[in-house]
């Protein structure tokens, strides 16, 4: 019996004894919270995240989670346990925005009812918790393939946009900087490889001059080079092997990656350097910005913000804005976009780079002449070109993208919500998605996250009878009458139902062209022109209701949630990470200084960084 004890990992024993010891909120009641999924909605980000449940994130430990499981006393009635919100929500007692969760009379109700009585019968309990600290590691960031084309072009001249060569980089959390994405696959590896070979051979022949690899390895790797790195490389360059040496500095994981921690206190300022310049630039730190990191300059968080200001004003600025702009609403999905040609005669490429271009310059107006940036979401303006002009039904403009404001008869408005770009990237090849449209605006402009459907449920909408006319909104109705479905739909749903009168390319429309059901694929599809029900809200603000993207964009610029979703969305990109329970000051802070500014994102950009540079690294 010892000897099989010794034989079994410590971590195992460990698990054990932990298991044991857990509280009864951990094995009794956590399981039907789990089951119910009441986590997918009371969570840091989830469409319930304003209420006063909020479950503790993944990985807690048994401390936080008893201590979770204490602070539900706050939605117990001690003087009526059975009337508590604990028990009357998820079971619809009391009417409950996510539906319900949980079965009256179910042992899984029962088993709540014991906690809340528990609750009832005890003193609140101080408990310890552990708080996790934010950045405490150290995280290595890959460049991104449109930082490793800024810095090539930078340091070489080159101009050739290498990483049209390599494969395409992953979305995660909304982004393609997330590190933990960015790993270097084998083909990843040899595209690095054959793109050094091609950079070296086209700068082979310029004169590099004396000191070329102390100087020129600085600013490759963003640091001085080590000793060890001085005298490799400088062996290289001794024997008549500059272009082998550059080669070697390009498929260097010091230039490939950049750390964001500094290994020795000598390094921080480069460290500093290197992170403002591909956040504010896109590109690597220029000789002016090395210079200003090694007079101490970025020594201070007054020191950053003063910096972080003039690089701003740069031109380069703007690149790396557009390409925030860019990441967050998909661009790259819109341009790649396959629309059915009968139903959408004006959508073809040269349309959807208009799109992009139309909603870059709505932001780059904002951003660059210090206004509103939650404009973006209810200015009476765009910017048109001849191709745009024609799908809106307006007046072509003298110059292309000209600045146009919309009329006061029609409801295009509401910013980037009437943009072609929004309403056709939420929608099918062929036709609309109610359900794409009001989950991309609880994901993308309230940072929102809506649970995935429960395993097994028929995704599938109902059939209707032979020759009877449906529209989107009908379909999504009798999906609706779903339980299972109704809690999330309900949510999402509503949003879609106010943008149906803009169909699937972003064009204005009356009628919905709705195909007729036929059990006979033989015959002829039949088509009728069909009225529309554009009447929407968003479920959990009060008198949000809207009929066009002009009466939606005011809703969600005035809501707290929104205005935040803009700072959450920047520090996803800036971190290269989701943010935690631990990032919460860091974001209010950031909120703050945002909404007291007026909503300018410059000054939420300088906020951002003098904020997370105030954080231990």
């Amino acid at each position: 019996m010892i000897e099989d004890l010794m034989r079994t990992p410590i971590i195992l024993l460990v698990s054990a004894a932990a298991l044991a010891a857990q509280p009864a909120f951990v094995r009794d009641v956590l399981p039907v919270f789990e089951k119910a999924d009441c986590a997918g909605c009371h969570q840091l980000n989830g469409v319930a995240s304003t209420t006063r449940l909020l479950f503790p994130e993944k990985g807690a430990s048994p401390d936080e989670l008893e201590g979770f499981g204490d602070s539900l006393r706050a939605l117990v009635d001690t003087r009526k346990p059975e009337d508590s919100l604990l028990l009357a929500k998820p079971t619809m007692r009391v009417k409950h925005g996510g539906g319900p969760r949980i079965k009256v009379g179910s042992p899984e109700e029962a088993a709540l009812r014991q906690w809340v009585d528990h609750l009832v019968s005890t003193a609140p309990v101080a408990r310890r918790t552990t708080t996790r600290a934010a950045g405490s590691k150290t995280v290595l960031r890959r460049l991104t393939h449109s930082q490793y084309d800024n810095t090539v072009r930078d340091l070489l001249g080159d101009r050739t946009f290498p990483s049209r060569q390599f494969p395409p980089e992953d979305f995660i959390d909304g982004f393609k900087n997330q590190y933990q994405g960015q790993s270097i696959s084998p083909i990843l590896a040899d595209n690095y490889a054959a793109a050094a070979e091609k950079l070296a051979s086209n700068w082979e022949g310029k004169d590099p001059g004396p000191q070329f690899v102390r100087q020129f390895g600085k600013r490759v790797f963003r640091r001085p080079l080590t000793p060890e790195e001085e005298t490799r490389y400088g062996t290289l360059y001794k024997q008549g092997k500059a272009k082998l040496a550059l080669e070697a500095m390009l498929q260097s994981p010091a230039f490939l990656y950049r750390s964001e921690t500094a290994a020795t206190p000598e390094l921080r300022p480069y460290v500093r350097a290197s992170r403002l310049s591909y956040l504010l630039w896109d590109t690597t730190p220029d000789d002016a910005l090395i210079a200003s990191a090694e007079r101490g300059e970025l020594n201070t968080a007054e020191g950053v913000e003063t910096v972080a200001r003039r690089m701003l004003a740069d031109p380069r600025a703007r690149q790396a804005a557009d390409e925030f702009i860019a990441q967050w609403f998909r661009f790259d999905s819109i341009v790649t976009m396959v629309k059915e040609r009968r139903a959408f005669p004006l959508f073809n490429r040269e349309l959807a780079l208009a799109m992009t271009e139309e909603t870059r310059r709505l932001a780059s107006e904002l951003i660059w002449s210090n206004r509103s940036f939650m404009e973006f979401y209810t200015a009476n303006y765009t910017f048109l070109n001849s191709d745009l002009a024609a799908l809106y039904k307006l007046p072509v403009p003298t110059d292309e993208f000209a600045k146009v404001t919309f009329p006061d008869t029609i409801d295009r408005g509401g910013g980037v919500l009437g943009h072609g770009s929004f309403l056709s990237l939420t929608s099918k090849p062929a036709d609309t998605s109610i359900t794409a449209r009001g989950l991309f605006v609880r994901e993308h402009i309230l940072c929102q996250q809506v649970p995935q459907p429960p395993p097994g449920v028929n995704t599938n909408l109902p059939s209707a009878e032979e020759g009877k006319a449906l529209t989107n909104k009908d379909k999504l109705k009798m999906h609706l009458s779903n339980p299972s479905c109704a809690s999330c739909h309900n949510l999402i749903d509503p949003i879609g139902f106010g943008l149906e009168k803009f169909d699937g390319s972003g064009a204005r429309r009356e009628k919905a062209r709705v195909e007729l059901p036929k059990y006979n694929r033989r015959l002829d599809s039949k088509f009728v022109d069909a009225d529309i029900d554009n009447a929407g809200w968003v479920t959990g603000i009060a008198n949000s209701e809207f009929k066009s993207p002009k009466e939606l964009g005011p809703i969600l610029a005035a809501n707290p949630q929104c205005q935040e979703c803009v700072v959450k969305q920047y520090f996803r990109y800036a971190m290269g990470r989701h943010e935690t329970a631990a990032d919460r000051p860091v974001i209010e802070r950031i909120t703050a200084r945002f909404r007291d500014s007026g909503f300018k994102f410059q000054d939420m950009i300088v906020a951002l960084v003098r904020v997370t540079e105030e954080q231990p690294k």
